[in-house]
């Protein structure tokens, strides 16, 4: 999410832990053993029944987000599985701190080898990174006092390969006085949260036969197979990879995202509309491309 300050982006992202499916029972023993080998479990705690949601500040280093120590220990990708992990202040992390999570974001694992053994630690978990869109975190783009090098030069530090394993990327305005004043209110998490239970069921009776339960695991030959495209929005998809500049692995990100929009909609097949939403979930590539 990228956005001045106090556009609703950490808010966004607090929330987003309560509108996750719950935690199945084989989750929460899974869940509940890697807080119990890292020892946050508090004593007579029981089980984790919610799910993580974790927020490292900028500073941490590799061996804390991503683990390490001897023997090696679980980090903070592991201690977010199956849940949530929040990196507010996006680019103010180092980068070689930003990259290590790669593989963890492709492998939904993480292997640590060290002088006294080998750590091999889960961690498929739900990355949200939050973002000013320029480094001094000026409150709108026309009262913005940086150049347009050096927004691009800030958010240039998010690098293409890692962009590409993030799926979505939302730009959020700032907010109008007037819209603090408004009395309306939106969707309650438990509402939503809801249709993305129904919306999960979906993808589990979609994909039972093949031994997963999540979009999101599909390999790249079950995605061709079972999420079957019209022509219309196959082609559509084919020139947005071409215009963005977009890697096999961002097109079949792409496309696993246009099938959840579906699975949101309660639609049967991928439509041109779904396609065309997801594309436009690619932000930060057609800034990258420009």
């Amino acid at each position: 999410m990228v956005g001045p300050p106090g556009a609703g982006k950490t808010m966004l992202a607090r929330r987003l832990a309560a509108i996750l499916p719950p935690l199945a029972r084989e989750e929460t023993i899974e869940v509940s053993t890697i807080w119990s080998v890292a020892g946050l479990l508090p004593p007579r705690g029981g089980l984790v029944r919610e799910r993580p949601f974790r927020a490292p500040h900028h500073t941490i280093s590799v061996p804390g987000l991503i683990g390490g120590g001897s023997p090696p220990r679980p980090g903070e990708v592991t201690l977010a599985h199956g849940g949530v992990l929040f990196l507010d202040e996006l680019p103010e992390f180092q980068q070689h701190v930003l990259e290590s999570l790669r593989q963890p974001l492709e492998d939904a694992r993480v292997t640590i080898a060290r002088s006294r053994g080998i750590g091999d630690f889960p961690a498929r978990f739900q990355l949200v990174g939050a973002a000013n869109p320029c480094r001094r975190g000026c409150p709108s783009l026309e009262r913005c006092l940086c150049t347009p090098a050096e927004r691009n030069r800030y958010l240039g530090r998010l690098s293409r390969p890692l962009l590409d394993r993030i799926d979505l990327h939302v730009e959020l305005p700032a907010l109008e006085a007037g819209e603090f004043q408004d009395a309306a209110l939106g969707e309650s998490s438990a509402t939503i949260r809801a249709r993305v239970v129904a919306a999960r069921e979906r993808q589990h009776r979609r994909l039972r036969d093949v031994g997963i339960t999540r979009n999101a695991e599909l390999t790249p030959r079950q995605l061709r197979r079972l999420c079957p495209l019209a022509p219309e929005a196959a082609r559509l998809l084919g020139a947005a990879m071409s215009r963005l500049g977009l890697s096999a692995r961002g097109h079949d990100r792409a496309l696993r995202v246009a099938q959840t929009i579906a699975d949101l909609a309660g639609a049967e097949t991928i439509s041109t509309a779904h396609c065309a939403e997801a594309v436009q979930y690619r932000g930060l590539d057609r800034s990258w491309r420009a």
